[in-house]
């Protein structure tokens, strides 16, 4: 048998697993019919694996490709599967792997359907590439929907979805290359698109940045000036060649489009630029050193870690403050009624106080996980939402050591469950007597006055609050040594409130160095809408 006939045979057994796509003529598209995993529905990710990973010689390469809607995204994906199988314009067969459906409803919807086509994009979906024709075995990490500036909960979800995948996903320990793809006629990013770079480019430490390529779609062959000083002006941080310009890489996206005599020198054109620009890009991966998930699972964790305290933080600062009152109420209570405590009589008085109450969690909050990791000591919500693969709360991403970063009292996991409700603070009038007053102080310390311990207790609300809020800034300080990017939403949602803080407890500079990111951030032109409406909040 020739080579020639070993190929038609090889594409007549793909064909034969896979399914004709209606309505197409020459060349004949098929989609692949990968087995779909998914273990859980409130998993953030999906797999669509094609083939088998039978040969660990064999050269394996994980790619994360990362674009705007309408980029051509997902015609490059079918690109390289096509490209690994050496498919040519004379074979007249087009090989999709990805959800057709899916990629048109995110193109097509109306608004009406927005909701919909959101959940279905927010997922992270893995397409793994195992098949015995192809040289090399490929993982391609898609990011649907990333990237919504009018809800940055998604991003959150998406980020989880990152750490979480880099955790338990048994084929992805490194990463080869992260690819912003990018329609190569734009004279300018949009604010959308260098918001989505930057919100990608935050979730890896900044050893990425030899991994990270522009891939140029709708290319007609020309270097693509505009596009690049446009990549230059929003400061994206990628790959350089020896002259210190980025790595591109061009592409057209024409190779499953009808064949048409009247345009069939301009269709073997686009087809044989998009594969050079394929042949061209496998050759960078296949060279450059790939870079583990560990220090990306750094900055997840500590991503995660800076949520959940900034969560933490702004109910124990409103719990510490509402203490706070319940006691300055009480002092003032003693003040009015001084002439009662001299003469160690009885009075009733007034004051507002806190409890804490378990309810659900509102299913429509988090699509992802409806599951929060809380600690039953202190009462508090360490991870909202929690870990979904956590099922030894030991590997939460809260949990440093066995013990929980967040709670007040650094509890051991095993004090923590993970569950459907979560606790809230709740406030009532509550009227107490003097005589129950002195009776909890004099157990505390019989030898010290009711005023003197109260005094003591709000000292102590406040070193407790300080404590907290030295903790958020001490992650936002390890994001800014590890991270490539270290003002994402992410962090600049919290900023405001922790430089608020840090004034309050007397670190100007500390705060001075939060003023700083963020006005590094307001230099970018994405930011500025976002940040104000942000702010406001």
């Amino acid at each position: 048998m020739n080579i020639s006939e070993q190929k038609t045979r090889n594409i007549d057994e793909i064909i034969s697993r896979s399914s004709s796509i209606k309505g197409s003529s020459i060349p004949a598209r098929y989609r692949l019919n990968p087995r779909t995993d998914r273990h859980h529905e409130s998993e953030p990710y999906r797999q669509n694996i094609f083939g088998e990973r039978n040969d660990n010689n064999k050269q394996h390469k994980t790619i994360l490709m990362v674009g705007e809607t309408g980029t051509g995204k997902t015609t490059l994906i079918n690109t390289m599967i096509n490209y690994m199988l050496d498919i040519k314009k004379e074979d007249k067969v087009w090989f999709e792997i990805t959800d057709e459906c899916q990629s048109e409803q995110s193109d097509e919807t109306d608004e009406s359907d927005e909701f919909l086509v959101q959940s279905q994009t927010s997922t992270i979906t893995i397409y793994g590439f195992y098949l015995q024709e192809s040289p090399i075995d490929l993982t391609i990490i898609d990011t649907p929907g990333y990237g919504d500036t009018r809800d940055p909960d998604k991003d959150k979800e998406i980020a989880m979805g990152l750490f979480n995948l880099s955790r338990c996903n048994d084929c992805i320990h490194e990463i080869d290359a992260v690819c912003l793809v990018i329609n190569s006629t734009v004279n300018r990013l949009s604010d959308r698109q260098i918001y989505i770079f930057d919100a990608v480019q935050s979730l890896f430490g900044k050893d990425i940045a030899k991994n990270i390529v522009l891939l140029f779609t709708h290319s007609n062959g020309a270097p693509p000036k505009n596009a690049l000083t446009a990549v230059k002006v929003a400061k994206i941080k990628c790959a350089v060649n020896d002259k210190n310009q980025p790595v591109f890489f061009l592409f057209d996206n024409c190779q499953s489009n009808a064949a048409d005599k009247r345009y069939e020198t301009i269709q073997q054109t686009s087809w044989d630029l998009s594969f050079e620009g394929m042949r061209c890009f496998f050759k960078f991966v296949e060279n450059i050193k790939p870079k583990s998930f560990q220090m990306t699972q750094d900055v997840l964790q500590q991503r995660n870690q800076l949520e959940a305290k900034m969560s933490n933080l702004r109910s124990r600062v409103r719990e510490v403050e509402q203490k706070q009152n319940e006691l300055k109420q009480t002092q003032e209570a003693l003040e009015k009624n001084k002439e009662y405590v001299k003469n160690k009589k009885n009075f009733e008085y007034n004051v507002e106080v806190q409890y804490k109450e378990k309810v659900d969690i509102d299913p429509k909050r988090w699509r992802l996980t409806k599951k929060a990791t809380c600690c039953t000591v202190c009462e508090e919500n360490c991870h909202y939402p929690g870990c979904w693969w956590a099922t030894d709360l030991s590997w939460c991403s809260v949990m440093t050591d066995d013990y929980c970063t967040v709670c007040t009292n650094k509890c051991h996991y095993s004090k923590h469950v993970k569950t459907s409700q979560i606790y809230e603070t709740k406030t009532k009038i509550e009227t107490r007597t003097y005589k129950e007053l002195k009776k909890k102080y004099e157990e505390i310390d019989d030898t010290k006055s009711v005023e003197t311990l109260l005094i003591k207790e709000l000292q102590e609300l406040e070193e407790q609050k300080i404590k907290l809020v030295m903790e958020a800034f001490h992650c936002v300080e390890t994001l800014e040594m590890i991270a490539l990017h270290t003002d994402s939403l992410l962090t600049l949602q919290h900023i405001d409130f922790l430089i608020e803080k840090l004034k309050e407890i007397n670190e100007p500079e500390k705060a001075k160095t939060l003023e700083n990111i963020k006005n590094r951030a307001e230099e970018k032109t994405w930011s500025k809408g976002i940040l104000k409406k942000m702010f406001q909040k």
